[in-house]
């Protein structure tokens, strides 16, 4: 299902969206050395259910996953890159700690991810990737208007990140959200431009690019649900959800405080 929605709709979707990003931003103050995944998961329970919203992630059983999610947030430390459960794990100086977020609030959702070094460590490579994340991001929502097209945005996120020197893995990628978090059309992180459906006003998208850095492959963790690199190495996944526009894009999952 591809959801066009009204103005009406895209003001709803902007509040769920600013709660998105400052429970992102409440979270990454809070994850210190020394904080607990599970900690992580339970604060952000309590924003949530403060906010008047309701979780996507709770009961969420996708066929890929091994039956609901069961938690509030998703964290990914060092080669976990997608859907990280929250374990019994406390973080260390330098770890790489990627949060995914999605929420419903008032009939709408919105779906965001950062990226970001635990402590004081500042490995470079951790670094590089974090970053190469979020210019393929800002190249991705630079491409996005109407009468763009789906490989428009594929292609900008993937030509910062194979620029960059990472190699792209296009099973999972960003989507359509509205009234649920995954929709049509999906927006792999490389593609050709040109191709795909053309965007309107009023369409929202979750754009994520997200690479390893020396491998395409996945694995699944033992708990059903992490996805880690194949090969152990660390991995960085940024996310904003958008709006399209008559002008182009707006993001929609900017904290209200910087």
């Amino acid at each position: 299902m591809i959801e066009i929605l009204t103005p009406a709709e895209v003001d709803r979707a902007r509040e769920t969206g600013a709660l998105v990003a400052d429970i992102l931003q409440a979270m990454k103050s809070r994850a210190t050395v020394g904080t607990n995944l599970l900690d992580i998961d339970q604060w952000t329970k309590e924003m949530i259910t403060e906010a008047g919203a309701e979780s996507c992630y709770v009961d969420y059983a996708p066929s890929f996953g091994r039956g609901p999610f069961g938690h509030y947030i998703c964290t990914g430390v060092n080669d976990a890159v997608l859907h990280g459960l929250p374990h019994n794990y406390t973080l260390a100086d330098g770890d790489l700690l990627t949060l995914d977020l999605a929420v419903v609030k008032n009939g709408m959702a919105a779906d965001a991810a950062i990226s970001f070094l635990v402590g004081e460590a500042r490995p470079a490579e951790s670094v590089a990737m974090i970053e190469a994340t979020e210019r393929a991001l800002a190249a991705g929502i630079a491409a996005a208007g109407p009468n763009a097209k789906i490989g428009d945005i594929a292609y900008a996120i993937g030509r910062v990140l194979i620029d960059a020197g990472y190699p792209v893995n296009t099973q999972f990628g960003g989507h359509g959200i509205g009234s649920t978090m995954h929709q049509d059309p999906h927006v792999p992180n490389t593609g050709r431009p040109g191709r795909g459906f053309k965007l309107r006003p009023g369409l929202l998208l979750a754009l994520e690019p997200w690479i390893m850095a020396d491998t395409d492959e996945l694995v699944t963790d033992d708990d059903g649900w992490t996805l880690r690199s194949a090969t152990g190495c660390r991995t960085a996944h940024t996310e904003h959800t958008i709006a399209i526009t008559a002008d182009g894009a707006e993001i929609l999952t900017l904290p209200t405080q910087k």
